[in-house]
Formats: structure tokens, sequence, C-alpha cells
């Protein structure tokens, strides 16, 4: 069984950053695909980012863009999202997540993954 666990999250003002981490235990992330993503209070979870671990092909929803960048450190096994200009919008929690195999997926798709964080707390204020 994978276990992930998040660190990072915080309390910044608006136009603030943060940079977020997930930490594997079980297997290593490579060559697996890693996302994250984010729940706000009353809403559903949603897609934030991704990257495929071997080639660092990264992908991003449209209201991210420009502000977060997704990495990975192949040497220490840990997933990084580095969180810019943050926008009171950005108030949520974040996981990160891992499929269970190495077939092709699409990483944007929330189904695509089998293991999940615990999450960790962003809060962004006006």
């Amino acid at each position: 069984q994978v276990q992930l666990v998040e660190s990072g999250g915080g309390l910044v003002q608006a136009g603030g950053s943060l940079r977020l981490s997930c930490a594997a235990a079980g297997r290593t992330f490579g060559p697996y695909g890693m996302g994250w993503f984010r729940q706000a209070p009353g809403k559903d979870r949603t897609f934030v980012s991704a990257i495929t671990w071997n080639s660092g092909i990264t992908y991003y929803a449209e209201s991210v863009k420009g502000r977060f960048t997704i990495s990975r450190d192949i040497a220490k096994n840990t997933l990084l999202l580095q969180m810019n200009s943050l926008k009171p919008e950005d108030t949520a929690v974040y996981y990160c997540a891992t499929p269970k195999d190495i077939l092709w997926r699409d990483l944007r798709v929330q189904n695509s993954y089998a293991y999940w964080g615990q999450g960790t707390q962003v809060t962004v204020s006006s």
C-alpha cells in the first residue's frame, strides 16, 4: 500500500507564495504520474496540476497557469507545487495523488488516481 503525506500549507495574504510538498512511502513515484487536486468548502474536488515522473511533462488547470509550477525531486522521491500570486479563490485543502499502475492515464482526471494524501490547508486572505 502507498502512503502519501502533504506539507507546506498555511495562511498567506493575497499575492503571496507557498510551496507544497508530497512525500511517498511504500514505493518510488517513478515511473508513475503524480497530481495535485484541491477542494474548497462546499465545492467538489478539482484538478490543479500533474506531472509525468520520468519525462517531467506538466499539466495545469486554466485557473492556475502562469502562477503555479509543479516539479519533482527525483533523488528525494518528492512532489512539489510552487504557488505564486495567490488569490482568495485558491483557498482550499490541497491533495496529492498517484495512480495504482503504469498504464497510460489522463492525469487531469480524478478517477485516474488510486492513492491520496491526507491534504494540507491553504488559506489566502484578501
